[in-house]
């Protein structure tokens, strides 16, 4: 018997015995729980490439999108046009560019892009 452990060689699922299709299943539960893990990753950062298009679209961005600085929105904003990002109070915004004026274009974490106004948002 110690002979057969000590070489005991590679049969396919289909023949192998009952007892170690069993052991498999549960392992084979896991891997499939891994790759779905890594698929809803793909499908966010797909997501996220289309709204970084959009907003270099809308807004003429060439630069590299660049994080500045994190603030924190103090009261909730809803959008009013378009290129405006809706803000809900306490949500981390990442600032992307400072414009002229008193907005600054930030990302949200869902990945959108808009203009915000300064004095919606605390700095750190």
């Amino acid at each position: 018997r110690e002979k057969d452990d000590k070489y005991k060689t590679w049969l396919p699922k289909f023949l192998m015995a009952k007892e170690d299709q069993d052991q498999r299943k549960s392992s084979d539960d896991v891997e499939r729980n891994i790759f779905k893990v890594k698929k809803s990753n793909a499908e966010k950062s797909k997501k996220m490439g289309k709204a970084e298009k959009f907003f270099r679209e809308t807004f003429m961005y060439n630069k590299e999108i660049n994080v500045i600085n994190t603030a924190t929105a103090e009261c909730s904003v809803p959008s009013k046009r378009r290129v405006d990002l809706s803000v809900t109070a306490g949500e981390q915004l990442d600032v992307i560019d400072v414009t002229e004026g008193d907005a600054v274009i930030c990302r949200n974490s869902e990945g959108r892009y808009g203009y915000v106004l300064v004095e919606h948002l605390n700095f750190r």
